[in-house]
């Protein structure tokens, strides 16, 4: 992902998800691509962006507290979650934000 998510005007949430890989592929770059499809069809979700360079960082952007909630219980994401633990992070971090204010050129 290379984009800046184009977010509504504030208050939105966003769920900034942290991570050191473990080595090789073992599917990863195919469950990212399919979460991001996934996600971007469930309501309330608004944008994502990702970088990752040693450590990854991946930010979406939902309107709701509940829509990140029911982002977390879909079933699909629910199976990637038990990959991410077995296989793919050696480490991660998840932090949920209200964004109050935002501004940029």
């Amino acid at each position: 992902m290379s984009e800046i998510a184009q977010t509504p005007k504030p208050p939105y949430y966003a769920v900034i998800f942290s991570s050191h890989r473990t080595d090789g592929d073992n599917g990863y770059s195919e469950m990212a691509a399919r979460m991001v499809e996934l996600a971007s069809k469930q309501p309330g979700f608004l944008g994502v962006e990702s970088a990752r360079d040693g450590l990854g960082i991946t930010v979406s952007y939902w309107n709701s507290q509940e829509a990140i909630h029911n982002w977390k219980r879909n079933a699909e994401h629910q199976t990637a979650q038990k990959f991410g633990h077995q296989k793919w992070y050696s480490t991660f971090r998840v932090r949920v934000a209200k964004v109050e204010r935002e501004y940029g050129i």
